[in-house]
């Protein structure tokens, strides 16, 4: 039997993983972090630890991937700009951690890729909640709109992660 046939077999039973999964979203709230407006807790430092807890059990190199912020429907101004400090900032601050597991931990960081490029559903069929660098007019016509972030991240990029101003 295919290793993956339960999870996409439809049965009576009991989904674990499902259960489990749901398990780690209900974990403990540290009252030191702050969160976002999702309840999300925010915290940079802790990626970092837990990308130096990873390796030291795994001594494999590492990639982040779909790290994000996700926030309820964006202000859209009538030039289409959309100012999304915040995701900067959140952003920053995690891509800051990764570089610094990489460059003064000096261990094997391959790649960060943040949640999508461009606003999507969320899981929940949710489209006020938004991910990307592109704003998505759901509403309308479904144009695209670079936000403050795009041009911010391509300079991360460009950077190799060192210009996160």
């Amino acid at each position: 039997m295919h290793p993956y046939t339960n999870y996409f077999t439809v049965s009576d039973q009991k989904d674990t993983n499902a259960e489990t999964m749901q398990m780690l979203y209900q974990v403990y709230y540290n009252p030191y972090l702050k969160r976002t407006s999702f309840g999300w807790q925010v915290d940079p430092l802790g990626l970092r630890i837990f990308m130096r807890e990873l390796y030291s059990r795994y001594r494999l190199p590492m990639m982040i991937v779909e790290n994000g912020c996700g926030v309820t429907d964006e202000k859209i101004t009538a030039d289409h700009s959309i100012h999304d400090d915040y995701r900067i900032k959140y952003l920053g601050a995690h891509i800051k951690e990764v570089v610094n597991t990489r460059d003064v931990d000096k261990l094997p960081v391959i790649g960060y890729l943040p949640w999508g490029c461009i606003d999507l559903y969320s899981a929940g069929g949710d489209y006020h909640k938004r991910y990307g660098f592109v704003y998505v007019d759901f509403e309308n016509d479904l144009k695209r709109y670079k936000k403050d972030s795009f041009a911010w991240y391509k300079k991360v990029i460009a950077s190799d992660g060192k210009d996160l101003s």
